[in-house]
Parts: structure tokens; C-alpha cells; sequence
């Protein structure tokens, strides 16, 4: 048999090793970000989130199949035991909605009459789409037993977009707020001169609102608690709903474009979510929908604003805060050094989360007064 001629070998192609290459997960905290954390966050947020989609990212029929399949929860602290919780349906305009009420125990005065309370209105966070009655449940809690029975909690389930686009999730606010104050003071022995409202997010957004629409209609409130509030829609956004990174009028918006847990593009999703594709014309309404645009920041009820350093809408509820200050409204701002968007549900893992809630219970007790004989 013939003898073969071997080549001779490439000692490059001798030595050659596949090269190890590592990309970002997907929706990680972008590396230049990463040392700003609180590394207690980075911790969790690495664990948990990192490699996943977000909700905004999943097709919203599909979500709504079966949201327990795309959600992650965790870093909540459970809210001390209260005396009582239940629901009742509020009508609003095509239907009715659930609202979860928390109580304290009921107390005497030295002549035997119920003490009135004062009463604290929720809107849950979820850009308007997500969100429901679990959000704040624990949170509620909190708020109830830290003002010592002075006070009843009402959560809000309002309905949710894209389904009911605005102005129904506003709508759905407004007319609980007057439903419970209208319809269940004497229930629940409530002083109508001692109420408040807040919420996260987009509950920041619908609370602020609420307190113009309370300004407007000479209905006393006493405080509103806007935490990381959505304030500016219109400047931040083209009509499209697509992130518009040039005229963005806050810094924010572009130090934390990627920035978890709300990167820009999904504020653009929760945008065309609410609003619709593209958004309504403008119009005298402008304000509900982005209330930085408000003709009148007079005489509003006080308020805590509370921000997250590394939140895209850091700017935007500091700048609202501003306005208010400038109106000679009584406002205390409080940023969250190192912390997400998402801080205050993370009560039970980060200390910026314990703190906005003694503040906002400190903050209550100051702004909601003291107790009082219900005269029903």
C-alpha cells in the first residue's frame, strides 16, 4: 500500500482554544450603574431579575392569562396584624370596583362617643396597567397601626389599562375618593376634615390629581403622599409614546435610560398602555394626565414627596416638589440615596425602604391632627 504524506502542522491552530465570551443578561443593571446600588438590591435584583422579561415585555393578553406566571415578588415586609379588614364595591361609571379597607380597633372618648378617625386613600403603583389590591395590602397595615387607631386605610382597585385607558383609572380615583367620603364617614366614623391620599408611581400621578380636584372643589385634605410620582408625561414622550431623549426636559430620564426596574422603554409601554397610540389631543385636560402642567399650584394640601436616586423619575417628582414649594405649599422631599424605583415595596430587604415608612407614618401623624368624638 502507498504511503500517505501527512501536512505539516499549524502550531497556530495547534494551540487554539475556543475563546470564553460573556454577555450582560438581559435587563441587568447596567455595570456603570452597578457601584451606585445599594448592594443589598444588587444582590436580589442579580439573584431574581436579572435574565428575565419584564411584564411590560410580555404580551399583555398573555399576562392577563396568567399573571402569576410572569411575576416576581419579593423584599416585602409583612405589615403588623390590625383589627379588621374588609371590601365593599364602590359604583363608578360602567360597573363597580373593589376597595379594601383596613381598620383599627374602635375607641371611646371619656363620654362613651366613638372617636372619629381619619382616613387615608390609596392608589396602587403598575404604571396604570399592573397592580391590583396585593401591592399595598401590607402597606396599609403598616399605616393603620402606626397611627395608634386614629385612622382607617382605603385601597383602591381602580381598573387598569390598556383595557380602560385614561381617563378611566383617573375617573375610578376620583369617584372613590368621593364615595368613601360621602358614603362611609359615618360608617367607618370617619372626620371628613382629616383625609389623605398617596400612592406610588402611577398612584403618585393619580394622588396629585386628586389633590388639585380636592383644591377645586373646596373639599379639605389634609396631605398627599406622592412616592416616586409620575408627574410629566407630555415632555418626556413623543405622541407616539416613544421616549423622546433629546427634549426630555429631566437628566434623569437619560443617566437611568436602562436602569432597572424602570428603564425608560417601559415608561414608554405604561405611556401607550394609558394613553393610546397616539396619546389625546391636547387639550384643557392636559394637566390630568401630566399634573407638572396644572395652572394652579395654590393652596394644595401638603405633601411628601419621596424619590429614588436612581429611578428615571427622579427629576420629575423633585421638580413637581418644587413647584409646590414655589406656591407656598407645605412640602417635605425625600430622596432615597442608592435606591430603585421600586424601594418603597422593598421594606424587608433595604433600609431606604424602612425609612420611607416612619417617615410617611411620622409625616401622617403630624398633617392628620388628633383624635376627635364622632358627632354622626
Amino acid at each position: 500500500m502507498a504511503s500517505q504524506t501527512v501536512a505539516a502542522a499549524n502550531p497556530q491552530l495547534h494551540k487554539y482554544r475556543v475563546p470564553t465570551i460573556v454577555q450582560p443578561l438581559h435587563n441587568s443593571i447596567p455595570l456603570e450603574l452597578l457601584p451606585r446600588y445599594d448592594p443589598v438590591y444588587a444582590e436580589y435584583y442579580n439573584a431574581f431579575n436579572a435574565g428575565r422579561l419584564h411584564t411590560h415585555e410580555i404580551p399583555i393578553e398573555e399576562f392577563r392569562k396568567n399573571p402569576a406566571r410572569y411575576t416576581i415578588s419579593y423584599g416585602r415586609a409583612p405589615g403588623p396584624d390590625i383589627y379588621r379588614i374588609t371590601e365593599q364595591k364602590c359604583p363608578v361609571d360602567g360597573g363597580e370596583i373593589t376597595i379594601r379597607i383596613f381598620e383599627p380597633a374602635p375607641q371611646f372618648d371619656e363620654q362613651g362617643q366613638l372617636k372619629r378617625r381619619a382616613a387615608y386613600v390609596n392608589f396602587h403603583g403598575g404604571g396604570w396597567v399592573f397592580g391590583g389590591l396585593a401591592y399595598d395590602h401590607d402597606f396599609c397595615k403598616r399605616v393603620v397601626h402606626g397611627l395608634d387607631g386614629d385612622l382607617v386605610a382605603f385601597d383602591v382597585d381602580y381598573r387598569l389599562a390598556p383595557e380602560n385607558k385614561y381617563p378611566i383609572p383617573l375617573n375610578d380615583c376620583w369617584t372613590a375618593f368621593n364615595w368613601i367620603r360621602s358614603h362611609k364617614a359615618t360608617e367607618f366614623s370617619l372626620d371628613t376634615d382629616r383625609f389623605a391620599v398617596g400612592g406610588a408611581s402611577a398612584g403618585g400621578q393619580l394622588s396629585a390629581v386628586i389633590s388639585h380636584l380636592c383644591r377645586d372643589a373646596n373639599i379639605p385634605l389634609s396631605l398627599q403622599v406622592l412616592t416616586v410620582p409620575a408627574t410629566d408625561l407630555h415632555r418626556v414622550f413623543t405622541p407616539e409614546g416613544e421616549f423622546d431623549r433629546e427634549g426630555c426636559p429631566y437628566e434623569s430620564y437619560r443617566e437611568m435610560e436602562f436602569a432597572p426596574a424602570l428603564p425608560a422603554a417601559r415608561m414608554a409601554y405604561f405611556h401607550r398602555q394609558f394613553l393610546g397610540v397616539p396619546r389625546p389631543a391636547e387639550s384643557d385636560e392636559d394637566w390630568k394626565i401630566s399634573p407638572i402642567l396644572a395652572p394652579n399650584f395654590q393652596n394644595l394640601a401638603p405633601a411628601l414627596v419621596s424619590t429614588a436616586e436612581l429611578d428615571p423619575l427622579r427629576d420629575e417628582g423633585e421638580a413637581y416638589a418644587a413647584k409646590l414649594q414655589d406656591a407656598g405649599v407645605s412640602v417635605e422631599v425625600d430622596r432615597i440615596a442608592g435606591a430603585p424605583h421600586v424601594f418603597a415595596v422593598l421594606d424587608g430587604i433595604l433600609e431606604g425602604g424602612q425609612r420611607y415608612n416612619e417617615k410617611v407614618i411620622a409625616t401622617m401623624k403630624r398633617h392628620l391632627g388628633s383624635l376627635g368624638s364622632f358627632k354622626g
